[in-house]
């Protein structure tokens, strides 16, 4: 039997006879499939949210970091929504916070 057809017949309720579960066949399987989708989906995703927002929280001036635009340079002042980016000498720039990712490099040198 192909997947299809397994499906097909837990959502008709299993055998004509009414089966061992009276019926709860499609049910327990709209179940499972909602809880591998969380655990498969959903919550990888919300722990990878979380350490984005601990990177972001611990960021500080003097830190490399790369926009989400792919701009390279390093914190010269942090608001509250707002950082100042130097990109090169004397150019700065002003972009969301949320918009800006530790660089590879220094994460790679704060994780040793």
């Amino acid at each position: 039997m192909n997947i299809l057809n397994i499906l097909l017949t837990a959502a008709s309720g299993g055998k004509q006879g009414g089966g061992m579960f009276g019926g709860m066949e499609g049910i327990l399987m709209m179940v499972l499939i909602i809880a591998v989708f969380y655990f498969l989906i959903i919550r990888p995703q919300s722990k990878r949210q979380k350490a984005i927002q601990k990177q972001r929280e611990s960021l500080k001036v003097g830190d490399k970091v790369v926009t989400s635009g792919g701009i390279h340079g390093r914190i010269k002042e942090m608001n509250e929504g707002a950082v100042i980016v130097e990109i090169a000498e004397n150019v700065k720039i002003k972009v969301e916070k949320t918009s800006v990712y530790p660089s590879a490099e220094d994460a790679a040198a704060s994780a040793k």
